[in-house]
């Protein structure tokens, strides 16, 4: 598979603090690549050096096979940028903003006509008429916004966070919209801050944390490294989750959701890891609501590679041992923002 955007030790200072340091990154043509990690972590300014809309200090990065500094005017005709906020006239309908787009990249009346009505067809909103922006839903708007990203054909696509805000039906409808774009042969660079996006529609993640990339894989491939299976255990008590977390018969770190009353653990052997948790439970006259084997979830990956720590219940044992300063355990399934 050709890479069609390589970074390589890339790094960037604002006011003498590194935003970033030392990036490494490769994107297979024809994919679509998740940038995960938390706030801060240099995401956006990655994207921003890879649109040309940025310079790096050090470091090489090509797009499309061009250098993004030498080059810059050959990789603005082969991208397209998708921003945090809709770049939209409200007071216009879908197609007079295309029409608008496609004039501003030079293309002929006719032609940005024609190519609006595509656009339009190929995201659902060929029915939208005359209507303007200011009454589509938050999904409409968020699908017309990457309509007009594409009005130039772009080889390869900058998501950067590309629903957020949006509610679970619009943000399903710009899923299957990446989903469209990935299958025609566009590239597909993703930063999002929900991580079952990233599950959703990427066939490789990348997390960053301080300026660099910390894990690189399949999202199947982070989650099998993060520990593989993982038993969960919904008490009806919270305050028996210390017991509870002494009792099993684990030696791997257990992490806790107190408001969730959730006890998680990785586990080797599904059934064996299930029959033992039952004993020590009745052992002990403890009730479960719930109990059950599964794979680790991005969120999970996010948390470990990163390093997210909260507090454990008073009392739990902590199998990392004294002295280690990430011996906290961790909250499962706590929303992070990427």
């Amino acid at each position: 598979m050709t890479d069609v955007i390589v970074i390589e030790g890339v790094r960037k200072r604002f006011g003498g603090k590194p935003a970033l340091d030392g990036l490494d990154l490769a994107v297979g043509r024809g994919t679509v690549h998740g940038v995960l990690g938390p706030n801060g972590a240099g995401k956006t300014t990655a994207v921003r050096i890879m649109a040309t809309l940025l310079r790096q200090d050090e470091g090489v990065v090509r797009v499309a096979g061009y250098d993004v500094r030498k080059d810059s005017a050959e990789v603005r005709r082969r991208i397209g940028l998708l921003g945090q906020h809709a770049a939209l006239d409200e007071h216009l309908g879908g197609r007079q903003n295309l029409e608008m787009f496609g004039r501003l990249h030079h293309l002929g009346a006719r032609r940005a006509g024609t190519r609006a009505d595509e656009l339009l067809e190929r995201f659902g909103l060929a029915d939208t008429g005359s209507k303007a922006v200011k009454q589509f839903s938050g999904g409409m708007r968020r699908r017309l916004d990457l309509a007009a990203s594409l009005i130039t054909e772009p080889e390869v696509l900058f998501l950067d966070e590309p629903t957020t805000g949006l509610d679970p039906r619009g943000r399903n409808e710009v899923w299957s919209a990446v989903r469209s774009l990935v299958g025609g042969g566009t590239t597909v660079l993703l930063t999002t801050q929900y991580l079952e996006e990233a599950d959703q529609l990427a066939d490789r993640v990348s997390v960053v944390d301080a300026g660099r990339v910390v894990a690189d894989g399949t999202p199947d491939e982070l989650k099998a490294a993060t520990g593989g299976d993982r038993i969960d255990v919904v008490l009806r008590d919270a305050e028996d989750l210390a017991v509870v977390a002494a009792l099993l018969p684990f030696d791997r770190a257990v992490t806790f959701d107190r408001d969730r009353r959730l006890l998680s653990a990785p586990v080797t052997g599904r059934m064996a890891a299930l029959t033992e948790t039952v004993r020590a439970l009745e052992a002990a006259g403890i009730e479960a609501e719930d109990i059950a084997v599964r794979r680790p979830t991005l969120d999970e990956v996010f948390l470990h590679l990163t390093g997210d720590p909260a507090e454990a219940p008073p009392g739990a044992r902590n199998p990392a041992g004294p002295g280690n300063p990430r011996e906290s355990t961790q909250a499962a399934g706590k929303e992070v923002s990427a």
